[in-house]
């Protein structure tokens, strides 16, 4: 079992996933992202390449516009 923390969230899973599966499976606009993984800001072309791992630290941070 491997715990990783989403916007300071705690989550438990067996599985293997990589960042982007994880955007997907929460519904995320990934084209309005900027994601810090692992106090690092996270180039969106490594997304998919990226396996959750037990403690990782994922911050995602949506843009919004607006007047």
């Amino acid at each position: 079992m491997k715990t990783f923390y989403l916007n300071g969230h705690p989550y438990c899973t067996n599985d293997k996933f990589t960042l982007l599966e994880l955007l997907h499976y929460f519904d995320y606009n990934i084209s309005l992202l900027v994601v810090e993984y692992n106090s690092f800001i996270s180039n969106k072309k490594d997304w998919k390449h990226l396996i959750i791992s037990d403690n990782d630290k994922i911050e995602v941070v949506t843009i919004v516009g607006g007047g």
